[in-house]
């Protein structure tokens, strides 16, 4: 039977996943794609269930729950063009727990494609473990697309800023205009990088726990980068931490 109506039930239910108060009273969220769905059965991810549109032709990785008519799909979907498969996914219960490696605390970030996109570079980094203070959701629609399935293999803690400060036992290292040159910094073996939002940078509290401050070396005539990319970029070069500015 294919559910045509946006009134039903089940579209309702999966359309509430939209927003966070949704994502929170059923403890799940929603990953679209063939590519993503495919990806978060590989990561062994708790798969609540999978819905498909009516002209879905391709692989569905398990016996759809559902399919939806072209009218209730959109109902659901974030996507501007769906492919016609969408799945349900548990989010990971985890609680805020010491870091084991080189991991990243990110600091009032509220841009969702900007949590999403540092996901997606931490993981390729080798920094599998992600602190949120005061952050737009990582598990919202914007976030998933933008991690490009790093949400399946980070361990996203969120918390307060005395939660996850009093968590992080590795030295904490701030990403700040006025710091030392990143490229020439050495850091530890473990740490945590802090990074914060373009319009107000790191909280007061997280600079004052911080035991160093690093900055990106910039032409004079640019005054920042994106969040995502300077995290991006401050992730690889202490990861090196061999990096020597050519300037």
């Amino acid at each position: 039977m294919v559910i045509v109506s946006r009134q039903n039930p089940l579209v309702k239910e999966l359309a509430a996943l939209h927003d966070k108060k949704g994502r929170r009273a059923r403890g799940s969220f929603l990953v679209e794609g063939t590519k993503m769905v495919r990806e978060a059965f590989s990561a062994g991810m708790h798969i609540v269930r999978v819905i498909v549109r009516e002209d879905y032709a391709g692989e569905t990785f398990c016996p759809p729950a559902a399919v939806l008519g072209r009218d209730a799909f959109a109902a659901v979907s974030d996507e501007k063009t769906p492919q016609g498969i969408l799945a349900e996914v548990a989010i990971p219960a985890a609680g805020v727990r010491p870091p084991e490696g080189r991991c990243v605390l990110l600091d009032g970030l509220q841009d969702p494609a900007n949590v999403g996109a540092i996901i997606r570079t931490a993981v390729a980094a080798g920094y599998g473990e992600i602190y949120l203070a005061d952050c737009a959701d990582p598990f919202s629609p914007k976030s998933v697309r933008a991690s490009m399935s790093g949400v399946f293999f980070a361990r996203l803690m969120q918390g307060t800023r005395d939660e996850l400060l009093s968590a992080i036992d590795v030295p904490l290292i701030a990403a700040d205009m006025d710091g030392e040159n990143a490229f020439s910094f050495q850091p530890s073996e473990k740490f945590c990088l802090a990074v914060g939002s373009e319009g107000n940078g790191l909280s007061r509290q997280v600079r004052e726990r911080a035991a160093f401050t690093v900055r990106i070396p910039m032409d004079e005539r640019t005054e920042s980068l994106n969040a995502a990319v300077s995290a991006g970029i401050l992730m690889y070069a202490l990861r090196a931490g061999t990096f020597h500015e050519r300037r």
